[in-house]
């Protein structure tokens, strides 16, 4: 596959997959097909993967541990002597997988799900006795389990789920449901996971294996099923019709990755990376609670056809409590290249009473019609050919600097990367890429001249990655301009996707390195001017993920410098600064980012006492909304009651259609101030128009 195209993908570990009984079912066994696979991705694996791995004792336990992690990652239907059988797996998983002998896995995982199997059903037969809980306890449930040891007794995992079954019915009780609702919904919940055992497969079980065994190495490399397989084609092509969101396994949840830009979902407004989805329904009928399902089961409810309706229950990231989520609706579509096409826009910014304008490129994605490339058109879309009409455009204008904003741009087209990078600079090196074998390839703009070598800009943020990271650490590394914003995601690997006798194998075959030497893995690019920012890098970026590979570096290349924007940082960030403390939307974004995190430390377990509960979320949610209303007074803008209604008015359409030309202007600046993320694309102006004139100082002087 191309190094011209990064792949990414978010491996679709299955969670929470059970079989019955041998009394009822027969325990699953592996196929033939699934041992010759296992020993192929095993060789896959040692001879074709990046790092070098060492099929030792130490992997064999880390990928053991993986795979405990991934049936019971709660500790909660498992004992410590169902696993002692199968500790011998700590020291010759690898053996195992080599030989293609997958009996001992197998036989855990059943154990494990007639374990939960038994667990279903004796909390059905709770719900069919009646719930009879007052929720005047003073007990709390624990919600992070993953340190706790194994229990050593039923007793204890009873003790458990008494909590749990309790919590559950008290989280619907918050949500004014009575008894009989409580008991529907959760007996509804109970009797979904145990229809799903009984559908498991060798084949979902083989799955989990594998992604313990590959998610041991590094979590963009991963066994793909032949159903999975033909999904990622589909989503490569573009051609799926759903949201236009990447989902993401979170423990019992799943929660959204990122949005495809241009598509339904960031249309809608609706949803936000570390949203965790609760429920899936259609356009009519009841809504199907997930908590538990297998991500690409929730996928499939989520996918349907072009304009038809489906409804999320969705929590909100910056939410505490998993009882405050609301239900959304986003219309599927399809992802077209123009809804992914660079646009732009000119801002003006008055300083000492004079207008000045400033050019802002928004670049959602870095792509090419392949099609019509390769057809031989002379007019074929692309990124680079888009934003060098923009910023013609611009020029024309007479804009005193541009700001390309690649925030949420997840990558795509790697040559894109490298051909955008030549519009500002005159021919150079762009990125380094670098084999298993230590093999350095050099790629970069080859063509003399650049389109704009005026004051710029670079906007990113969290999601920003892959491609996007090298560009932007171009744009630093030559000193063509100012980065700004927040760390990126730190997606420096290159995946390819490769054919096995039974399924596919996405494998980590090479690193990216910036042209300075420093690679982007891991750590992203850190902006030269930071931006405080709503999402929380220990659940959203490389460095979050399980076993990403470390940062390290390569010798850098020979490359000219434009010029030395960080002689200027001092002054600028200063500037910057002094800004901030005036701007009511930077100001909550610092405080809200601090609170968020300062919430989540506490969040460690939950109370099952109704008052105490109620107690605890609306001290958090009072915070929450005192930040928010603070905002609002800085702007002139009406306050709110409820926290939850901050999200709603936050994601207005700007500039509805209104036949009052002058009632539409109002609601278009009004929709201005209410989006905080606005603040990012007006502060970087106000940065870029200081940078401008401080270059336009030090030229005055040297020429004295």
């Amino acid at each position: 596959m191309s190094l011209f195209a990064t792949l990414s993908r978010s491996v679709a570990l299955a969670v929470m997959l059970v079989v019955t009984s041998p009394a009822a079912f027969a325990q699953l066994e592996p196929t033939d097909e699934q041992r010759q696979a296992a020993v192929e991705i095993a060789d896959s694996l040692r001879y074709g993967h990046y790092a070098d791995i060492n099929f030792d004792d130490a992997w064999s336990q880390d990928a053991f541990q993986r795979y405990l992690d991934i049936l019971d990652g709660q500790r909660a239907y498992l004992l410590r002597s169902d696993i002692e059988p199968y500790r011998h797996l700590e020291t010759n998983m690898a053996d195992a997988l080599f030989n293609g002998d997958l009996d001992d896995a197998f036989s855990l995982y059943n154990t494990f799900s007639d374990r939960q199997r038994a667990r279903l059903e004796s909390l059905l037969a709770e719900l069919d006795e009646g719930l009879d809980f007052s929720f005047e306890s003073n007990e709390r449930l624990e919600i992070d389990r993953e340190d706790t040891p194994w229990a050593s007794r039923q007793s204890e995992l009873d003790e458990l789920w008494r909590k749990r079954l309790e919590n559950d019915a008290l989280t619907l009780a918050l949500t004014d449901q009575d008894n009989e609702q409580i008991e529907t919904n959760l007996r509804q919940r109970y009797e979904g996971q145990l229809t799903r055992l009984e559908q498991t497969e060798a084949e979902d079980v083989f799955g989990v294996l594998m992604a313990a065994v590959t998610g041991s190495i590094d979590p963009h490399t991963g066994y793909l099923s032949p159903r999975q397989g033909e999904s990622f084609d589909i989503q490569m092509s573009l051609s799926l019709e759903g949201i236009g969101a990447l989902l993401q396994s979170d423990g019992e949840y799943v929660k959204v990755a990122s949005l495809v830009p241009g598509g339904p979902a960031e249309r809608a407004g609706v949803l936000e990376p570390a949203d965790r989805i609760i429920a899936v329904g259609q356009e009519e009928g009841e809504m199907v609670n997930v908590v538990g399902m297998r991500l690409d089961n929730v996928v499939d409810l989520i996918r349907g056809s072009k304009g038809s309706v489906v409804r999320l229950d969705v929590v909100p990231a910056q939410a505490v409590d998993m009882t405050r989520s609301q239900t959304v609706e986003i219309t599927r579509d399809t992802v077209s290249l123009e809804d992914q096409a660079a646009s732009s826009e000119i801002i003006e910014v008055e300083r000492d009473g004079e207008p000045h304008r400033l050019g802002v490129i928004n670049v959602p994605t870095f792509y090419v019609d392949f099609d019509a490339w390769q057809a031989g058109e002379e007019e074929y879309r692309s990124t680079t050919r888009d934003v060098a009409k923009e910023v013609e455009h611009l020029k024309e204008e007479g804009v005193e600097g541009i700001v390309l904003d690649l925030r949420n741009n997840g990558g795509g087209a790697l040559q894109e990367a490298n051909s955008l990078i030549g519009l500002f600079i005159d021919r150079g090196p762009t990125v380094q890429v670098r084999d298993a074998q230590g093999r350095i390839q050099l790629y970069g703009d080859s063509e003399a001249g650049t389109l704009y070598d005026g004051p710029l800009g670079v906007l990113v943020n969290r999601l920003s990655a892959s491609a996007s990271e090298i560009f932007a650490g171009a744009i630093q590394d030559y000193g063509r301009g100012l980065v700004l914003g927040t760390p990126t995601f730190g997606k420096g690997t290159v995946q390819t996707l490769n054919e096995l006798s039974h399924g596919q194998i996405k494998l980590t075959r090479a690193k990216f390195y910036r042209i300075s030497g420093d690679s982007t893995q891991n750590r992203g690019v850190e902006p030269d001017i930071d931006f405080p920012s709503l999402i929380d890098p220990e659940r959203i970026g490389e460095s979050s993920l399980d076993n990403a590979l470390a940062w390290d570096t390569v010798q850098d290349v020979q490359y000219r410098r434009y010029g030395e924007p960080e002689s200027m940082l001092d002054k600028l960030i200063a500037q910057h600064d002094t800004r901030a403390q005036d701007n009511p939307n930077f100001r909550y974004l610092e405080r809200q980012s601090t609170l968020a995190r300062q919430l989540r430390e506490q969040h460690t377990s939950v109370s099952l006492n109704r008052e105490q509960r109620e107690r605890e979320m609306e001290a958090q949610e009072a915070e929450q909304l005192s930040l928010e209303n603070q905002r609002r007074r800085a702007l002139g803008l009406e306050e709110l009651d409820e926290w939850m209604d901050a999200r709603t008015d936050t994601t207005a359409d700007v500039g509805e259609e209104s036949d009052d030309a002058s009632a539409q202007e109002g609601e278009t600046e009004e929709d201005e101030a209410l989006a905080v993320d606005r603040a990012y694309v007006l502060e970087s102006a106000e940065i870029l128009l200081d940078y401008a004139h401080l270059q336009a100082s030090q030229r005055l002087a040297a020429k004295r």
